[in-house]
């Protein structure tokens, strides 16, 4: 049974795969030549991808890479190189509390959840990993703005342990609590976060919860 295929999807990706590293910029001519598409269709493919940043066309009228690519691409290798880190952090707070852990970065000006581990409980806070959330609310949201954007406002409202405990901020019925996760230098990887049902989770519970998210954080710096 042959693959599923979007031949327009194709089309746009084949316009990427043209560039080299001794072909850094192409005209509409070079990139017909290379791809054996009609210059309609680059026309047409290469608007929606100068809107969303995966090319830029300049004054020249040449095409080139756009900084959508290095972002995704940073994201890539900071994923590849913490996935074995940071996976098994997650199940052990995942075994220990039977809440949901997740480690979160910035992506321009929002969160991305870039690794999670799931509650095995029925009622739980279920978020898919590749999700977007704001930086405004939410535990690892200011987390992240505190010691990711050095927002002073955000620092202020940190625990003197440099933690956060939300509940009932961004979803009235979740509580989640966060922790900074630093390199050996010093240098933010993250937020790591534990939510789940308010309902199910008093006070002490957060405080122990957020006992563990610091020494897993401990650990990976």
């Amino acid at each position: 049974m042959s693959e599923p295929r979007v031949e327009s999807v194709e089309r746009a990706l084949s316009l990427l795969e043209a560039f080299a590293s001794d072909r850094t910029a192409l005209s509409l001519a070079e990139l017909a030549e290379e791809t054996g598409l009609y210059k309609s269709t680059i026309l047409r493919l290469s608007a929606s991808l100068i809107r969303f940043g995966y090319l830029r066309r300049g004054a020249d009228g040449r095409f080139r890479l756009g900084p959508a690519l290095w972002r995704l691409g940073a994201l890539y290798r900071r994923g590849y190189e913490l996935d074995e880190r940071i996976r098994p952090a997650l199940r052990r707070l995942v075994a220990s509390t039977n809440e949901t852990a997740s480690f979160y970065v910035i992506d321009a000006d929002e969160r991305l959840c870039l690794f999670r581990e799931n509650s095995p409980a029925p009622l739980r806070h279920h978020l898919d990993e590749g999700a977007r959330l704001s930086l405004c609310a939410g535990a690892a949201g200011h987390v992240l703005a505190a010691w990711g954007l050095g927002d002073s406002a955000a620092r202020m409202r940190l625990r003197a342990d440099g933690g956060y405990i939300s509940v009932g901020e961004r979803n009235p019925d979740l509580a989640a609590l966060a922790a900074p996760v630093f390199d050996g230098r010093g240098t933010l990887l993250g937020a790591l976060s534990l939510s789940g049902p308010r309902d199910r989770l008093c006070r002490a519970d957060l405080e122990a919860m957020m006992a563990a998210v610091l020494r897993e954080c401990a650990q990976l710096a």
